[in-house]
């Protein structure tokens, strides 16, 4: 807003000062920002610093021995390979809702949005039973899976498959409304020009979106290595096996084994430190393209 503008408001005469009245008095900004900060040192920070305290309470080097048992090692190498299968995955879906949906119009495209935004909505505890009923012994699918010698509840196959859902609208969230921001005049000159499809995504939408696209998967990632409600339900919490990192956590602080449960904690704040870190960075260095994403979260 202009100084003009700012100028035309009625102003309110506090003492000796006169200032506007869309202006915030100064004890309300103080007692805002005190506020602020006492909630976040209070339910963020404080909290955060604990799991690393309580982490190292008994030494580094029994804290470097939480990660050499064969059960934490099992339950890293899954977490790794669930993420490292659920982020491409939704990574591809994610670009293809975002550019039917935003270079397109279609029957049942209001449809498809809503749907892309269930999983914010559904509970992951109900999203892991729904799995359940469809894929396990007694589901929908049960008795073909298990004459076919294949086991999704319980296994790796169910594990994905709910990482999978819960971690679904990152990415298209990200790109629907940066690729609708830009439209499809750049798209429509290329292939004028004579290019593919192919070439006009990769040399004009790509470059277009790629900090976005970037920033939905960060977020993505983060989820899909720290996802504890859905993953608990098609597990079966069996140790070296289908134990993710979280869960493995869940198992060793109920067996009063802290220390290794605060270890491991700390890997997954790392992992989300890293994540805020790198997010942190890209809002920064390349805040208009994001801006235009609302790439907020």
């Amino acid at each position: 807003m202009s100084e003009i503008a700012v100028e035309s408001f009625p102003r309110i005469r506090t003492g000796a000062k006169v200032r506007p009245v869309t202006q915030d008095a100064p004890v309300t900004r103080y007692l805002l920002i005190a506020t602020t900060l006492v909630f976040s040192l209070t339910f963020l920070f404080a909290p955060l610093a604990l799991v690393f305290v309580e982490a190292a309470a008994k030494g580094f080097s029994v804290f470097l021995e939480a990660f050499s048992e064969p059960d934490a090692i099992a339950a890293i190498k899954l977490t790794l390979l669930v993420a490292a299968i659920a982020v491409p995955a939704n990574l591809v879906f994610g670009l293809a809702a975002a550019w039917s949906i935003a270079k397109f119009s279609f029957p049942g495209k209001s449809l498809l949005i809503t749907l892309i935004d269930l999983p914010f909505s559904v509970s992951p505890v109900v999203s892991g039973l729904v799995y359940v009923l469809v894929f396990g012994a007694q589901g929908l699918f049960g008795k073909w899976l298990s004459a076919h010698g294949t086991q999704v509840i319980f296994a790796v196959p169910g594990i994905v498959l709910a990482t999978i859902f819960v971690t679904f609208p990152f990415v298209a969230r990200e790109l629907i409304p940066l690729m609708q921001e830009q439209g499809t005049v750049e798209e429509e000159a290329a292939l004028t020009l004579g290019a593919s499809g192919f070439t006009t995504f990769v040399t004009v939408t790509l470059p277009n979106i790629k900090w976005g696209l970037l920033y939905g998967v960060l977020l993505c990632n983060a989820r899909a290595m720290g996802e504890f409600g859905a993953v608990s339900v098609v597990s079966g919490h069996i140790r070296g096996l289908t134990n993710t990192i979280p869960l493995q956590v869940e198992i060793l602080y109920n067996e009063y084994n802290t220390v290794a449960a605060f270890a491991l904690s700390v890997l997954l704040a790392s992992l989300a430190l890293v994540t805020l870190g790198i997010k942190s960075f890209l809002e920064w260095r390349h805040a208009d393209a994001l801006a235009a994403g609302g790439g907020r979260h």
